[in-house]
This record gives C-alpha cells, sequence and structure tokens, in this order.
C-alpha cells in the first residue's frame, strides 16, 4: 500500500478534569472551572499546531442515581456553556479550530446559525459546530417533553435542522455587503438569499441576520455512527468524531462513510473522520500502566456501573459485578452506536461487568492505548495509513498533564515520521484541515445545483 501524502489532524477534547471516568480524584488533575484552565489548555493545544480543541455539552444534570452522580465529574454538570467559553477563548488564541456541540433535538436552528456564524467571525473563520441529537434521557424533561424523544424522531428532525441551518448559514453572498457610501448602498438586494423553508418540524423565513462567515460556513462535525447517523454525516458532515476500538472496525466505518459521499456528489476529502484516542503515555511501558492502574485504582464500583447505564441506556445494578453481562438486554431508546460498541466489547472480550466498567472507564467506548512515545506512535500511524482515520481527537486522562505529556513526547515522534505538522497551514479551521471553502448554494452560478 502506498503512503499516504497527508499527514495526520490533531484535535484536543477538552473535558476539564480529564476524560478518564475518576480523574477528578487523581491529586495532579485540575478541577478545570476556571476561564484560566481552559486558557491554559488552548494555548497549550495551540503551542503544539492542534487542529482544533473540542468540547462536548450537554442539557441536563445526570442526577437519576444521586449516590454514583455525586461521585462523578462526569456528570452533565459543565463548568461553561461551550459556544460562550470559545468565544472568550477566541479572542486569546490565533489558529486553533474552536469546536462546540450543540443539540438538534433541543435548540432552534435560527439561534443556532446564529451563534455558531458569530462565533466563526469573531475567531476569523476557525468555528465548527458538532451535531448532536441528545440522547441523554434527561435532557427531555427540560425542554417541555414528559419523555425522551425517540431514536428515529431526533434524527428526522436533526435531517432538517441540518438543512435549516446550511441554508441560514448561506443567507448572503461572500460580496452581498457593499458599503458604499458614495451611492449609499449598503448591501445589495441580489446577493441576499431568504430560506423561506416550510418542513415537518421547522418554519423558518430567514435571511440570517448577520454576514456569512470568513470560511463559508462554520465547518460541521458529526458523531452518531448508527444508520440514520452515518448516513446524516455522509450528506452534510465535514468531520466526524468516530468511536472504533480495533483497526478493522475503524477501517470498515472509514470506508463504509467515505462510500456513502458519492450519491451526494461529495468526494472522500470532503470529510475528515477522526476517531476518539484515550492516550496513556510514559517514558516506559512500566511508567505508563503505573499511570493507568493509579486511575482504575480510584474508580468506585458505583460510578462504573453508573457509567454502564449512560453509555448503554440499561441499569446493569440488580446484576451480580463479577458475573457476564446479560446476553440480551432489554431494548432502550439511548444512543444505538455507543450501546452497540460497548455491548459487543463484553461479548468478544467475554468481560464481567466489573471488567467492562473497568475497561471503558477511561475512554468511555474510544480507543484506548497505554504505552511509551513509540508505541502510541506506531499504532496511531497503523490506523492512519490504513485508512482508517484521518486523525484523532485526543483524549487526554487527566488534565492539563496528559494532554501535556502527549504533545512532550508523542507530538516529536509523529513530527520525526512527517506525520504531523510543524506549522499551520493556513488561518481558517477549512485551511488546516484541509477542506474546501464551501460556494454559496443560491449565488447565480450554483443556485439551479441547489434546487
Amino acid at each position: 500500500m502506498a503512503r499516504r501524502k497527508d499527514q495526520i489532524k490533531l484535535g484536543a477534547f477538552l473535558l476539564f478534569t480529564g476524560h478518564h471516568v475518576a480523574a477528578w480524584r487523581h491529586p495532579e488533575a485540575s478541577v478545570g472551572t476556571e476561564f484560566e484552565n481552559y486558557l491554559e489548555l488552548a494555548k497549550l493545544a495551540e503551542s503544539a499546531k492542534f487542529d482544533t480543541i473540542f468540547f462536548a455539552d450537554g442539557v441536563a444534570a445526570r442526577l437519576k442515581d444521586l449516590n454514583a452522580a455525586s461521585r462523578k465529574a462526569h456528570s452533565g454538570v459543565y463548568p461553561f456553556e461551550p459556544i460562550t467559553l470559545l468565544s472568550a477563548l477566541a479572542s486569546v488564541t490565533r489558529n486553533i479550530g474552536l469546536i462546540a456541540t450543540a443539540s438538534t433535538s433541543f435548540s432552534d436552528p435560527f439561534n443556532l446559525a446564529r451563534q455558531f456564524g458569530s462565533l466563526d467571525r469573531l475567531s476569523g473563520g476557525r468555528a465548527g459546530w458538532n451535531l448532536v441529537t441528545s440522547s441523554d434521557p434527561d435532557a427531555a424533561f427540560n425542554f417541555g417533553h414528559d419523555a425522551q424523544v425517540l431514536h428515529a424522531d431526533r434524527y428526522d428532525r436533526a435531517e432538517e435542522f441540518a438543512d435549516v441551518v446550511l441554508g441560514l448559514w448561506d443567507s448572503w453572498e461572500d460580496d452581498a455587503f457593499l458599503r458604499d457610501r458614495d451611492s449609499g448602498r449598503y448591501f445589495d438586494p441580489e446577493k441576499l438569499h431568504r430560506l423561506d423553508h416550510k418542513g415537518r418540524h421547522f418554519k423558518v423565513r430567514g435571511p440570517l441576520n448577520i454576514p456569512r462567515s470568513p470560511q463559508g460556513h462554520p465547518v460541521v462535525v458529526q458523531a452518531g455512527a448508527s444508520e440514520p447517523g452515518k448516513e446524516l454525516a455522509a450528506r452534510t458532515a465535514e468531520a466526524i468524531f468516530a468511536a472504533q476500538i480495533t483497526l478493522d472496525e475503524a477501517k470498515a466505518f472509514y470506508a463504509d462513510v467515505k462510500g456513502r459521499l458519492g450519491k451526494y456528489g461529495r468526494s472522500p476529502d470532503d470529510l475528515k473522520i477522526l476517531p476518539g484516542i484515550f492516550p496513556v503515555v510514559g517514558r516506559s511501558e512500566a511508567e505508563a500502566e503505573d499511570k493507568f492502574q493509579a486511575l482504575q485504582d480510584l474508580i468506585q464500583p458505583e460510578v462504573g456501573l453508573n457509567l454502564l447505564s449512560q453509555l448503554t441506556g440499561v441499569d446493569l445494578s440488580s446484576y451480580p459485578l463479577d458475573g457476564p453481562v446479560p446476553p440480551e438486554p432489554p431494548t432502550t431508546n439511548a444512543g444505538k452506536s455507543r450501546q452497540e460498541l460497548v455491548l459487543d466489547l463484553a461479548r468478544r472480550e467475554n468481560l464481567t461487568i466489573r471488567q467492562l466498567y473497568l475497561r471503558i472507564a477511561g475512554a468511555r467506548g474510544h480507543w484506548q492505548v497505554v504505552g511509551t512515545p513509540t508505541q502510541i506512535a506506531d499504532v496511531m500511524e497503523e490506523r492512519f495509513e490504513n485508512y482508517g482515520a484521518d486523525g484523532f481527537n485526543i483524549m487526554a486522562p487527566i488534565m492539563p498533564g496528559g494532554l501535556a505529556d502527549f504533545i512532550a513526547l508523542v507530538v516529536p515522534e509523529l513530527r520525526r515520521r512527517g506525520l504531523f505538522r510543524t506549522e499551520y497551514e493556513g488561518a481558517t479551521l477549512r485551511e488546516n484541515l484541509g477542506l474546501k471553502r464551501p460556494d454559496n448554494r443560491f449565488s447565480a452560478g450554483n443556485a439551479v445545483a441547489a434546487e
């Protein structure tokens, strides 16, 4: 197989104390609740020439099991709403991309389009929207629902939501605003495009009341791996935050999603696949294993069970901890792809319930690697060169030290192999990810194609 000519893309997935479920108990973990904590992490990632920082989000505190929730930092309580936080970070960074999660189930498309469009303009073209459909059962109760929204309904709404947002981002052509003092014309009416959308879920006239952004529109990121999720990503996404554990799974997912792009008139280069990786790096294998075990020793059983419940939608608390995972757990309305991934892992490795929560307590269903800089670079290179990934979202076990260790130890090894940049290629997130700038779908040259 010929060596790839492109390079690995890197994102830093910032989760205040760190990604390990017990990270907050580690003496070296930051509390991570102040703006200064995020400023430090953003500058650290930008100094290493990362493509982006990435924030997850939720719209409910997960307090159903109050005893377990009170022992977790990962209980749906976030120090900041991410668009607000990234707007602040935009003013103190210059090159790094700024990606925030926002739900199509519990947002309004006009407001969301305006918020992310504003972030893109504030940052000079560095914003990205991570489109999620919100499988959290508690979120529905904060938005006027009496029960969790069904999986199929969430994706039906998401399809239309994405179309509305993308249409609104093209409300104005790039040169619509003349601001011609002599003629007295502020904008060209022929370069204004009102959306006039009428669908099952939304009725939105438009236009969006801010100009088009520097990179055309924010980069659209998606995370779902169910059939509806993959189809939505193939049609609308420009990056996927994927979760596959084995190389074969990663290659199959990569080929599957990229193989769907053609029917939407897109090429494989129009979409970057960036799986999460949870790296525990040490200068020796023993050091890496000791670091990991120190975190594992901090896991409380009720927290591990609660994590399994979150990821699978199945309450396993009534089963013996050291017994097997039930072969046919009840059908739920949780996120289908993550549930399947976690339960398949249990079956494939014949794990008990305790072994399963220990297995996922760090990466939570993403790819976990514990080893030396060379070993971690080896497996990242293998996955990249075998078309299982275009890059990776780094899920540091603890913050800030885990991210600092990866940057100090693994990034130089990737650069030595020619796999990662030494300088940013451009000023916008699109330029650095290698994504083309989208044309305005409503301009004279594209209006027919958009119909």
